[in-house]
């Protein structure tokens, strides 16, 4: 049984709750972090003061996409390329997701974390500017091939489908861009997307 912690409000956490859903993996999944603070249990096998966190039969794990890449090796590696050259092609969509999140930050914070009383306009509107900015990217990657992962649906598709569901909720200006609307259909189809990734922001 896989033990995921964290709270699903959570971009990361959505990550491994929405992987584990697609590859039937049975899991269950504890609410910690945010509002549901930290347990001494859970800062001992994390001291990050972070989420999630992953025990699967006794193999403890911090880091979302670290998470991703071993779920995906043990239980599911039809999702992950063998090749090396197209896991590397993979993994740095993977990584070029923390780039994504920091330029999408302050419109997310500004428009579901803080109060309106809080809200900075002028940081919300940057935000999402340089967020667009980065989408045009994706959008021409999306043209080459259906998914980031490659021909298939693969884990390289998850951290950057977690934070499109914010981008395309939250209220923003975005481009015209019909690769990436073509792509983000298709993930809202999948059944774990749905109940995983797409639920109310807060």
């Amino acid at each position: 049984m896989l033990t995921i912690w964290g709270r699903l409000n959570s971009h990361n956490v959505k990550k491994i709750a929405w992987i584990a859903q697609e590859i039937g993996l049975p899991h269950q999944r504890i609410d910690m972090g945010g509002k549901f603070g930290f347990t001494g249990q859970y800062l001992a096998m994390n001291p990050n003061r972070l989420i999630p966190t992953i025990d699967d039969d006794g193999f403890v794990l911090w880091e979302s996409n670290a998470i991703l890449r071993y779920l995906a090796a043990r239980h599911a590696p039809h999702l992950w390329p063998d090749d090396p050259k197209q896991r590397g092609r993979a993994d740095r969509w993977m990584d070029w997701q923390f780039q994504f999140a920091d330029a999408q930050r302050d419109a997310f914070l500004g428009l579901v974390r803080h109060k309106p009383d809080r809200r900075d306009a002028d940081a919300i509107s940057r935000s999402a500017a340089a967020a667009a900015g980065l989408m045009h990217i994706l959008d021409a990657e999306l043209a080459r091939q259906p998914w980031l992962t490659g021909a298939n649906f693969g884990i390289a598709d998850v951290p950057m489908g977690v934070y499109a569901y914010t981008y395309f909720t939250i209220p923003i200006e975005r481009p015209d861009l019909p690769n990436l609307a073509h792509w983000y259909a298709r993930l809202t189809a999948r059944p774990g997307f749905a109940a995983q990734v797409m639920i109310p922001l807060s």
